[in-house]
């Protein structure tokens, strides 16, 4: 059964070609497109050349936009002792030990991230059933596991995100909101290609980037010639 596309959607749909646009332009169309009654988000749509069943072409990282998400971030902390007292201090929402994994355990969910200091991970593992499949199991890769929290805490706040290849191999990840100018969005989006280039998984062969599109949350996908970002040089995008 095929879904049936809004007349809204429709009508979007023909304003953007069927080809690959330099950044700026896509960004602009983005912008125009993004025409629901909410504050839609801007979206990157990333297929790589990787096939992550294999653990040398698994991609997992993180990406500061310098630009920031436009989103308020909920960070829930678990640790213990002093750590407690230092992301309540740092600007931690939720923050405790023992008794947070229990009510975690319980479908306590207030939070968009969760941090853990090393020592309380063997406690937070058996969240894994919970937390992985919402992307929200704090691990060393993602920058989530660690001692330094007031930094950590203010990364994420101020615009860091973590984001992952799905077993398909593409990523899906924000990069700001449709509200902000087209130019802000370029420079989060070079940052987020900057990252991926840098975080090429060792067992990817061949031809890395395969298609880049972009879209507003309930707006049409826009191809980005991926050729043009990456000849782009950082100081041309800001």
């Amino acid at each position: 059964m095929t879904r049936k596309l809004s007349r809204r959607l429709t009508e979007l749909q023909k304003k953007v070609e069927d080809r690959p646009y330099e950044p700026l332009e896509a960004l602009n169309i983005l912008k125009e497109t993004a025409t629901a009654k909410f504050p839609e988000s801007a979206e990157a749509h990333i297929r790589l050349g990787i096939d992550p069943k294999y653990t040398d072409q698994q991609l997992r990282t993180t990406v500061a936009l310098p630009k920031g998400t436009g989103q308020t971030v909920r960070v829930a902390v678990i640790a213990r002792g002093e750590k407690v007292n230092e992301a309540s201090s740092a600007g931690a929402e939720v923050v405790g030990s023992e008794e947070l994994i229990e009510e975690i355990q319980k479908g306590m969910m207030e939070f968009d991230l969760l941090i853990a200091t090393p020592d309380m991970m063997p406690q937070v593992a058996k969240l894994g059933r919970l937390l992985g499949p919402r992307g929200l199991m704090p691990s060393p890769k993602g920058g989530t596991v660690t001692y330094d929290l007031t930094q950590a805490i203010a990364e994420f706040k101020a615009g860091k995100l973590e984001f992952r290849a799905d077993r398909t191999g593409i990523v899906h990840v924000l990069f700001g909101k449709a509200a902000f100018s087209a130019e802000d969005l370029l420079v989060n989006l070079k940052a987020l290609q900057e990252t991926i280039d840098r975080n090429r998984p060792s067992g990817a062969k061949g031809r890395y980037w395969r298609t880049m599109f972009v879209s507003s949350t309930m707006g049409p996908s826009i191809q980005i010639d991926i050729n043009a970002l990456r000849d782009m040089k950082t100081d041309e995008a800001a």
